[in-house]
């Protein structure tokens, strides 16, 4: 959920009388196996964080990305036996999801999937008047990313085009419209600042798919003085920026924009290149 619709829903409790709600907790959020063999499985921990029981079904879709890099998810409960599929978790409670692959063992090329683990709705009690109104209720619907891959392949990625833009900044946060005759919601800044960055298109050219988070990142060009300039961007400024950068196997395009907060001169060449 974005930052506007965390705050929004923080939002709706503001004048409501309600049982607090705390979030469920799912991990690990990325899990890599094999299509065969000992490593054919991963373990996926439900926490619950909640004063009342988590009722929950877990739904597997495989995900990919049309052309114009729009994720894209398939119902795909058939590729993999998840146990157990539905179930409560206990107050302060955990219960851990065994998710077998049982798909095609000779798969060539990689497939990444999404565990969603959705927490189900419960019947809500009267109030102290015999009615619901006051009542609100918050489900969530949190995703794990299991990555298969046959084994021995491997990924090949190669950098296509990069260049230096101004991207938006992280938007600030949204303030409560209190003035007379305001609606009282969260109203999001209306001027998104904008902060040197990187547009950066790779390609995966083998059989398995590349996390691009999981990579430090340099970037190397011209500072507007004409000073050559490199900078390092580390896996977890990488991973605030593009999330897990799924990157497909088999020609597997994709651009990313990373904020660099130095600036490049959008008129010289910029070398990105990558390490573990």
């Amino acid at each position: 959920m974005s930052r506007l619709g965390l705050l929004l829903v923080a939002t709706l409790f503001l004048g409501i009388t309600a049982t607090a709600v705390e979030a469920m907790r799912v991990s690990p959020m990325v899990a890599e196996i094999s299509s065969r063999g000992a490593g054919s499985s991963a373990r996926i921990e439900v926490q619950n964080l909640a004063a009342k029981a988590l009722p929950y079904e877990t739904r597997i879709t495989r995900i990919s990305f049309d052309a114009d890099g729009k994720l894209v998810e398939t119902p795909a409960d058939e590729d993999f036996l998840v146990f157990p599929p539905q179930g409560v978790v206990p107050v302060r409670g955990r219960q851990v999801i065994r998710v077998q692959w049982v798909g095609d063992p000779d798969i060539d090329v990689s497939r990444a999937y999404y565990v969603g683990i959705r927490q189900l709705p419960v019947e809500l009690e009267e109030g102290a008047n015999g009615d619901l109104a006051a009542q609100v209720q918050v489900v969530y619907h949190m995703k794990s990313l299991v990555t298969v891959a046959p084994p021995g392949a491997t990924a090949d990625v190669s950098v296509v085009s990069a260049r230096a833009i101004e991207i938006d900044a992280a938007p600030a946060a949204p303030v409560i419209d209190e003035s007379v005759g305001g609606t009282g919601e969260a109203v999001a800044h209306p001027d998104a600042a904008k902060v040197p960055g990187v547009e950066v298109r790779v390609r995966n050219a083998g059989r398995r798919y590349a996390l691009m988070s999981g990579a430090t990142w340099w970037v190397e060009g011209l500072g507007p003085d004409g000073a050559r300039t490199e900078i390092r961007l580390d896996a977890s400024t990488v991973n605030e920026a593009v999330g897990a950068g799924y990157l497909e196997p088999l020609k597997g395009d994709r651009t990313f924009y990373l904020p660099t907060n130095v600036a490049f001169s959008p008129d010289a060449p910029i070398k990105v290149r990558f390490s573990q």
